[in-house]
Parts: structure tokens; sequence; C-alpha cells
């Protein structure tokens, strides 16, 4: 998610520019060819490194340098391994004044799938999932539809919608028949990868998520409807492993994964360490009864040093809801 923009020599706004989808004009040519000759002696602010790589012609850098721009202003470096400073070498080497590091804590976050991925190989793991105000996800009955107002499940359809793919475990699938899909206005061109954790391969080639952009990671052989399956090593109690998964997602090009449960994925994923952020709803509503699940489900901890704390924690009022969201913190108190 790259924007810029382009100055001219008096201060003025000379050209803008975004990088709207893979494969068209990135933010600095689309910015420095609105711009025109207005860009000569003047500067551009763009927020991510100006590529050096020859994916296109000419690279960003090289685009920068024609232009005639004397002054550019970079949040922070490409981590992406064929750049990595490379940009803001080249301009520097050829006379060109670089300012790095402006607003670099909110172009980190504008960009945290990308820089993840291109730092680990790995997505950007976010768990979410809608609570009463004691906890629970549902009765103990297992109803869940629905815990958070209508406004809140349509903010969390775009949540689902800026993530490359959705996983849940099978037992949602089991339970609810869930179809996975981002309903936002708009969206029917790019939907999710829909991602299912069925280690004995119980998911029904009827259900809803058994067709096509749908892949089924599981330890056995064997085939669902339309789904794609993804045979996966697995632990001694016979779970899927997350690291393999998660390295598979990464090589397939999916730069995010929005986990939705249900408790028993979620503890799974806090307990191999592999979450990232946290979207916590929480509804005005109190469910009660201690046979109700919880968000996350496993043995859980026993002393309150060990628990699990988020950072750069924000809320948000959501119609009737709260959204809570952090970060995860990987230093726990001792």
């Amino acid at each position: 998610m790259v924007g810029a923009v382009v100055l001219d020599r008096s201060g003025l706004l000379a050209g803008e520019g975004y990088h709207r989808v893979a494969g068209q004009p990135h933010a600095e040519q689309e910015a420095l060819e609105a711009a025109g000759e207005l860009a000569r002696g003047g500067t551009l602010y763009v927020n991510l490194e100006p590529c050096t790589h020859p994916h296109r012609q000419p690279s960003c850098a090289e685009a920068v340098l024609k232009s005639g721009v004397r002054r550019v202003v970079i949040s922070m470096t490409d981590p992406d391994q064929r750049v990595r400073g490379a940009g803001v070498k080249m301009l520097q080497a050829a006379g060109v004044e670089v300012v790095l590091g402006v607003q670099a804590d909110r172009a980190v976050r504008l960009n945290e799938f990308y820089i993840k991925h291109r730092l680990t190989g790995r997505p950007f793991v976010t768990v979410k999932f809608a609570m009463s105000l004691d906890g629970k996800i549902a009765t103990s009955s297992g109803e869940s539809r629905w815990i958070t107002g209508p406004e809140a499940r349509a903010q969390s359809h775009l949540l689902r919608h800026a993530h490359d793919a959705i996983l849940v475990g099978v037992g949602t699938v089991l339970a609810d028949d869930p179809e996975l899909t981002a309903r936002v206005e708009g969206s029917e061109a790019r939907q999710p990868v829909r991602v299912v954790l069925d280690s004995q391969l119980r998911t029904p080639p009827t259900a809803k998520v058994a067709g096509p952009n749908t892949l089924i990671a599981t330890t056995r052989v064997g085939e669902v409807g339309q789904a794609e399956t993804l045979v996966l090593p697995h632990s001694a109690d016979g779970r899927i492993e997350l690291g393999p998964l998660l390295d598979e997602l990464g090589r397939r090009g999916i730069l995010s994964v929005l986990v939705e449960g249900g408790a028993t994925v979620h503890a799974s994923f806090f307990a191999e360490g592999v979450v990232d952020k946290v979207h916590a709803y929480v509804a005005p509503i109190v469910i009660g009864g201690g046979r109700a699940p919880s968000p996350v489900g496993g043995e859980g901890i026993r002393q309150l040093a060990d628990a699990i704390r988020l950072r750069e924690v924000d809320t948000t009022r959501i119609g009737d809801d709260l959204l809570i969201t952090g970060y995860l913190d990987v230093h726990r108190d001792s």
C-alpha cells in the first residue's frame, strides 16, 4: 500500500498517485507522470522506498532520477530482499537529497502484512472473535448468531476483505456451514482464500466451503468437493502443525490470514506463538453458563504472569458493540 505526492519548486502540489493493484504503475511513477515537468527541482514524498529491481521499466528509482526531483522524503526502506536500501543508495549516489524515516511508525502499520511476509516468508496472522461481556462466544447449546449487532458484523466483513485468507477449524464448518466470504459492495472480484484446518478430513463435500478458492489443510490424502487438499505434518496428538501451513501460505503469495476460530483453533495459534494481532468484538450482553464456550479454548495458563498480553491497544465503538484491537506483546512479565 504505497502513495506518493510531488511538490514543485515552490512547494505547491504538482502530482499524486498510489499503487492501485498488482501489475499497475507504482505510486511514484503515477505521481511523477501527473506532475510532468513540474517535478523537476521539486520534492517527492513516498511512504515506501522506491524499488530498484527490474520488474518494470524503468524501476521506480530510475523514474525518480529521470524526473529531475531534487529531494525525496521516504517513510521507510523496503523490506523486500531485492531492495532493502538499494533505492536510497541509488538516489543518493546521483546527488538527490534523501530524507528517511518520516512517519516511519505509521508506514510500518500501513504495510504490516507486506512487511511480515517479506521478512519471514509467512503471512501476518490476525485472530478475530466476537464475545459477550462475560467472555462467551456462544450459548451452552451452541447458538452464536448473532452476538454482535449489524454494524459490527458489517465491519467484520471489511476486515475479511482486507485479508488474503480466512481460516477456521472443521468444527466451525460442521456446526455452522459458513460461506467464509467477504460480503462487501464491489468485492465480487476479490474474495479471500478460504482455509479449513481439518486433520481427519471431516469436511462434507456438500459444505459451502467445499468449492473453488478453498484450501483444506489435513493430515490425510483425499478429496473434498472442488476444494484443494493440502497434506501437512502433524504433532503427536494429531493436530496440524501451523508452522508448515503458514510457510506454504506464504509461498503461495498470501500476505495475511484472518483466523476466525473456533476456540480450539484460536488456542493452537496462541500456543504456537504465531499470532500477530487480535480483533475482539465485545457485545453488551451477558450469556452466562459454565459450559458456554469462550474465544480461546485449551488448558489455558495457570499463572497470570504467563498471560498473553497485547500492546498498542485501541478501542472503537461500533454501534452498541466495542472493538478492541492490539498486537501480541512478545515480552511477558516474569
